[in-house]
């Protein structure tokens, strides 16, 4: 899809930017390490394994169609395209969709309440750090804006994407 010629990124968004991925891979982490603490071998534990499995699926494969446009930064690359097809055409972003579903195996696994708070304020960070990304987004490619009012961020809608 068409796009306007990129910007240089501002300072503070440069930090922003890099401030949200650290949060998010520092809770990510809490995350593991909880559930890696759980001596418990129930169904919980197998039940969250299966979680991570198909949360590790999803990350992989939107991460693949992004390709060499993938990033650890929000924001797009010079190069970057709008992406609305396999995983992108159902949910705007299905890495962060796959790292939600990936903490909510963990939280299953640790079966803790700070376990569960780590995922909510997961949660909060990645729903933050998406609308920053969506902010550049739309300024970048025209189209977006109505991507997204046709697209869910995180969670498909039943019965496949609407209006379209």
């Amino acid at each position: 899809m068409p796009s306007t010629k990129p910007t240089a990124l501002p300072q503070r968004d440069v930090i922003a930017g890099w401030s949200l991925v650290l949060g998010q891979f520092a809770l990510l982490g809490a995350l593991v390490l909880e559930a890696a603490r759980s001596d418990s071998m129930a169904l919980g534990s197998w039940s969250g394994a299966a979680l991570v499995t198909l949360a590790i699926a999803i990350v992989v494969a939107a991460s693949l169609r992004l390709g060499s446009e993938l990033r650890t930064h929000p924001a797009p690359s010079d190069s970057a395209v709008l992406r609305t097809d396999g995983a992108y055409h159902f949910v705007r972003h299905p890495i962060y969709s796959g790292l939600l579903l990936l903490g909510v195996g963990l939280v299953v696994m640790a079966v803790t309440w700070l376990a569960a708070v780590e995922w909510v304020a997961m949660l909060a960070l990645l729903t933050v750090k998406a609308r920053f990304e969506e902010r550049l987004l739309t300024a970048r490619f025209p189209a977006y804006s109505d991507y997204a009012r046709h697209t869910p961020r995180f969670m498909p809608r039943v019965g496949g994407r609407s209006g379209r």
